[in-house]
This record gives C-alpha cells, structure tokens and sequence, in this order.
C-alpha cells in the first residue's frame, strides 16, 4: 500500500491525476476530473493568474461593450470636475466674490457670447464657457450631477472614449446656443457636457437592456425646469443631450470586428458637423446684421 507524499505515516490507494502521486483525502481536491493533490492545484492557480496578468497586459482581456478595458475607477469624471472647481476659484478670485464671479476679467472673456465670436472672431468661447457657472450654486448643481453619472458611464466607456462624449457634448450645446439662441444672451455652465453625459447614460441603459423609466424621467424632469426657467439655457441642454446620445450610441452599439473604426468615424462625423453649424451661422451674422437686431452688444446671461 502506498503512503501519502504529504503525509507519510497514512495509507492510501489513491493518487493525483496530474502528477500521479499518491495522496490521502485530505491532500486531494475535487477537479474537472477526478481528483488533484493540493500542489497541482495551487500550481494551476498561479499559472491561470500569471496568464491572466499577460494576457491584459498585452490589450485583450475582459473589455465592456465599447471595449473598453474592465476598470473599477473613474479617472475622467474627478479630472472634469476639478477643472469646472479651478475655473469657477480663479473667478471668484479676480472677481474678489464668492457670489458675484461672473465680474471677473476671465469670465467676461470667456462665456459664450454669440456677437464676440462672430465679429471679433473669439472662438475660444464655445469652448471655455462649458467650464464657468454663474455662482457656486451653479457650479455645485452642475457638478454633483456630473459626478452622479459621469463615473458609471466612463467606466463604461474608458476614459477615452468618455472624455470625447463630454466634449463632443459640451461643444453641441455651444453650438446650439450659437446657432438659435438669442443674441442678446451671454451664456455658460458645463450643462451641455453634463446633458450629453446623461443622454449617454440612456443609451447605455437601453443597450445593456436595463429599465429605462428612471432615466427618461429624470431627462423629462430636467427638461420641463428649462423649459420654466427663462434663465436657463434649454438649446444648450439639447444640443448637448443630442451629441451625447448619438456619440455613446456609436460607442456602444459598433460591431466589435470595426469597433475603434467605427467610432472614430462617428465622432469626426458629429465634430464635423457641429462645426458646420457653426460656421454657416458665423457667415449669417454679419456685423450690420447684429447691430440690427441689438443695441449693439447689449444683453443679459443665461446658465447652462
């Protein structure tokens, strides 16, 4: 009668599969099949993890639907907010007012002002102003529903592709506003970004096949308040929302033979777009044509 090889003082008539030493009970583990002594499995662990490690590490591994390596921390979504959080400081700071921010030299040049970018060429603004908030409230709204529902689809996402939905997002509000929104309006808030990200969350939804209900309600909800607002910038939450849903539809929904194609294709066609937008509204804006419908580079603001 063999002796255990772990245990030499116990008989066994049984061994391992694997490496066919003799083992008592206690030292088998139950395997695909038959049994397998503690070494063998331990062993096989190590190489499935080692493997793993490899296998990752060389840009395959378990990816999500937008193929997007698996990842359990948002990196983006912190980043964008830190960036809404300085902005909004340095304004206050120049400003010297917590309340009153939008006095500030960097906020005067920085929102979107539709009569500035046409005439005086300041195309800076359909950017930056997706980065400064009329007051802390402002901010501090924009910013906790960025952080709600940022971190869930930029894990869905990838940061990559994340940050190119919120700033595909950001620059389809400005181009809204720039195209239809009055001219009298100088307008700013990260809304649009904001609006595009939620519009991303519900195409994510629909494509994971989860209940849509909250989400609809939530964009109906936020909706209706811009709609009642007269302050609040509706065109800029729509263009945005629209960009969104549009570029995380790509994201989600390209086969996965052309997926990074495909939705580079997408994204260049959505940019294209909106900056076809708005350059057939800057050649209709013509210097007589604004001084005929303001007096002139008079107006009031509006928060997106």
């Amino acid at each position: 009668m063999n002796t255990c090889w772990w245990h030499p003082n116990r008989q066994t008539g049984l061994r391992c599969v694997r490496c066919e030493r003799p083992a008592c009970p206690e030292c088998l583990r139950e395997a695909s099949v038959g049994y397998q002594c503690v070494d063998c499995v331990n062993a096989a662990r190590r190489q499935a993890k080692t493997q793993a490690t490899a296998y990752r590490k060389s840009g395959f591994g378990y990816r999500t639907v937008a193929g997007a390596p698996a990842s359990s921390q948002a990196v983006m979504t912190p980043v964008l907010i830190a960036v809404n959080v300085i902005a909004f400081a340095v304004t206050a700071a120049q400003a010297q007012s917590l309340m009153s921010n939008q006095a500030s030299p960097l906020f005067r040049d920085g929102t979107l002002f539709t009569p500035a970018v046409a005439v005086n060429d300041e195309w800076w603004r359909l950017v930056t102003s997706g980065f400064l908030h009329f007051g802390p409230f402002h901010l501090v709204v924009n910013m906790l529903a960025l952080w709600l529902l940022g971190r869930d689809l930029e894990l869905l996402l990838g940061k990559v592709r994340y940050t190119a939905v919120y700033l595909l997002s950001l620059l389809g509000g400005s181009a809204a506003v720039f195209a239809f929104e009055s001219l009298e309006k100088s307008t700013a808030g990260a809304s649009g970004a904001v609006y595009g990200v939620l519009g991303g969350v519900l195409v994510a939804v629909l494509r994971l096949k989860l209940n849509a209900t909250p989400v609809i309600g939530i964009i109906a909800i936020n909706l209706f308040i811009s709609v009642q607002i007269e302050a609040i910038s509706l065109l800029g939450h729509l263009g945005g929302l629209v960009i969104g849903a549009l570029a995380t539809a790509a994201m989600v929904y390209a086969p996965e033979r052309r997926r990074v194609a495909m939705q580079t294709t997408v994204g260049v066609l959505l940019l294209a777009a909106i900056v076809g937008i708005v350059l057939t509204r800057d050649a209709q804006l013509t210097t007589d044509y604004i001084c005929s419908q303001l007096n002139c580079f008079g107006g009031g603001a509006s928060s997106a």
